[in-house]
């Protein structure tokens, strides 16, 4: 259920205060995003970095001993390090909790041996390298739907077309989402649009983004943006979260992330590493509940999503180019 009070009309509690003492606050300036996702909400939680059943079982308990809604969680070690077991004891849990599940797709150019995953310029970060790990994201792609999975992160600009393709002519499921890895996140209003247009439903925008840079991508696409509040070490660490009313404001539709600072890297996730797993899996969660406290200290949390929501509605998509008579694309879009 989403409030009658106007996103833009909402004011911090120490406003008052700062007037009367003849501060300026803040200026509050930028324009109010006029979109929401299909049920009214303007915003929705996601856990990420859940590693497997175990990590979602401990996020399920503290989100469960704290009162922390939670719309999605997902997991960075992908698909291919998960067994069909695992995956779909995840893919049922998530189900019971109606909580969307998003997995991530295939190797990546930094686990690949090519010497420019060891260089500061050349590092392809997760894209996909060759038609070879082309073919083995599209491999996770398929086995992961075929086990129930319906949201898939994706790391890779042609992987997530190739994908969007297959959607489109009925090869894979029409209510499968796609979400842009923070990895390959757009930093321009015309990246953001790109993204859309190859097929994204959600985009990771990097996290050192100010307040105008990010309207600004919010005024070139529909997609919901994904931001971390709390970034992890790799993405940045920042701590971001007094921003989320503002990003709630300026951004809406968007997914508030709670990462971690100061937690080991733990991809790709393993028994070796389940107690970190479980720990800062569990402290993301009170990070979420820190964050989700903020929000209702605003008056926001009747802008959040309904628990259960997953649609994000109606989106605009570069279309795959026509096949002649042998069946032979005759461009690449129309």
């Amino acid at each position: 259920m989403t409030s009658d009070v106007p996103r833009s009309t909402q004011t911090s509690p120490a406003s008052a205060s700062l007037a009367r003492l003849g501060y300026p606050g803040a200026a509050n300036t930028l324009p109010t995003s006029a979109l929401a996702f299909p049920d009214g909400g303007a915003f929705r939680v996601e856990i990420p970095s859940v590693e497997g059943p175990d990590a979602l079982a401990a996020v399920l308990d503290e989100a469960a001993r704290r009162s922390v809604p939670i719309h999605r969680v997902s997991q960075g070690s992908g698909v291919m390090m998960q067994t069909d077991a695992e995956i779909t004891d995840m893919v049922q849990r998530c189900a019971e909790a109606d909580i969307e599940l998003c997995l991530f797709l295939g190797p990546r150019a930094s686990w690949d041996y090519g010497a420019g995953r060891y260089t500061a310029a050349g590092n392809l970060g997760t894209r996909a390298r060759g038609g070879e790990q082309l073919e083995q994201s599209l491999e996770d792609a398929l086995r992961a739907v075929e086990l129930g999975v319906r949201c898939l992160l994706v790391g890779d600009e042609g992987v997530l077309w190739a994908l969007h393709r297959l959607r489109a002519t009925g090869e894979l499921p029409a209510d499968l989402t796609f979400k842009v890895s923070a990895l390959i996140g757009p930093a321009n209003p015309a990246s953001f649009a790109l993204f859309e247009n190859l097929g994204a439903d959600s985009v990771n925008v990097p996290g050192d983004l100010s307040l105008a840079q990010l309207s600004a991508l919010r005024s070139a696409g529909r997609s919901a943006i994904d931001f971390y509040l709390e970034s992890p070490d790799n993405l940045g660490g920042f701590i971001r979260h007094y921003d989320g009313p503002e990003l709630v404001r300026l951004v809406a539709p968007v997914y508030l992330k709670f990462g971690l600072r100061n937690a080991p890297d733990i991809y790709p996730s393993g028994g070796h590493l389940r107690g970190a797993v479980l720990e800062s899996g569990r402290e993301r969660v009170r990070r979420a509940e820190l964050g989700l406290a903020l929000l209702e200290r605003r008056g926001l949390l009747d802008q959040m999503s309904p628990l259960g929501s997953r649609a994000i509605g109606g989106l605009r998509r570069f279309e795959p180019a026509p096949e002649s008579a042998d069946g032979t694309q005759t461009g690449e879009t129309r």
